[in-house]
């Protein structure tokens, strides 16, 4: 009896190794928490092709926005931890919606599985182009003879491109309104008909919006000028002592899931990531290529979740 016990035990121990070996055998679908048309839906669209290729296996984008990324991630956690169902997050998700909501449903560290983080991400500062501004000291200018009638639109509460208006408030000492919407897209709309006067978006929708003179991108959050807008000045360049904010993009998973196969994902991102044609085009598109694998980047979420945990504490924004 024990012997047949121990031999079913190692079919058994066969048969699951053989599984995870097997890994992937079917699509694979990658959440994101925001409507397509935004930053995070480009860069998914961006490494999928690719991804594709490595895998073997079809991957399919799906859409479940709501609350600032919380409604996709909600998603993610409650998946199977088999490596087929993955989220793509950016800052905002990951360690600005931990700080920021009271009563979050997910913890970051808890609830998932980090994979892969695959860019860094600044963000341009951003005005209707119709505003009588062309600098970013001549909006401060302009702002502060306008206090509380200056809109800035956000892809909504609790998102970066919500925290660092606030934060760039707080270091300029303006009154700006918010008006949260549903994903960066329709913000964008509305600030090109001039609904809201001011944006901080990510690079690749900004740059792209900002070639064809439909928005004017005023600076960018990032320490140095950026490739996809090479003209436009940094904050700090622009007078504002110390602003420096780069968010990130990064790929998890449920919690749980088999280490086999969360190195099999992490490693097919790195080769996507080596691809030159994808470093590239991603650049092209204002994002920096920054694999982390991840051990790597679970550290990394680990170190930034306290720092912006204080910059949302400074800023005094708080969600429900």
């Amino acid at each position: 009896m024990r012997t047949l016990r121990a031999l079913a035990a190692l079919l058994l121990a066969g048969c699951t190794l053989a599984a995870h070996a097997a890994f992937p055998d079917k699509p694979i679908r990658i959440v994101i928490g925001f409507p397509a048309g935004g930053p995070l839906d480009q860069h998914a669209r961006l490494l999928s092709e690719r991804l594709q290729a490595v895998l073997g296996q079809p991957v399919v984008i799906d859409y479940k926005s709501g609350a600032g990324g919380t409604v996709g991630a909600q998603e993610v956690m409650k998946a199977p931890a088999d490596g087929y169902t993955l989220m793509l997050a950016n800052t905002g998700v990951m360690v600005i919606n931990p700080a920021l909501y009271t009563r979050l449903p997910y913890q970051t560290t808890r609830d998932f599985t980090p994979i892969a983080r695959t860019a860094m991400q600044p963000l341009a500062l951003l005005v209707n182009p119709n505003l009588p501004v062309r600098t970013l000291p001549e909006f401060i200018a302009y702002a502060k003879t306008r206090p509380g009638q200056v809109n800035y639109g956000s892809a909504g509460n609790g998102g970066i491109s919500h925290l660092v208006p606030e934060m760039f408030k707080t270091a300029t000492g303006l009154f700006l309104v918010h008006i949260p919407y549903r994903g960066s897209a329709p913000a964008f709309t509305d600030l090109m008909a001039g609904q809201v006067q001011f944006m901080a978006e990510s690079i690749p929708q900004a740059a792209s919006y900002h070639k064809q003179g439909k928005v004017r991108a005023l600076a960018v959050t990032s320490r140095e000028r950026n490739p996809a807008l090479p003209e436009v000045p940094t904050v700090i360049e622009s007078g504002v002592k110390g602003f420096e904010v780069v968010g990130f993009y990064g790929f998890l998973a449920p919690a749980g899931l088999p280490r086999d196969v969360r190195d099999r994902l992490s490693d097919a991102f790195r080769q996507v990531l080596a691809s030159p044609d994808v470093k590239s085009r991603m650049t092209a598109q204002g994002a920096d290529p920054a694999f982390l694998g991840a051990e790597d980047f679970a550290k990394f979420l680990g170190s930034e979740l306290p720092r912006w945990a204080e910059a949302v504490k400074a800023s005094g924004a708080k969600l429900d």
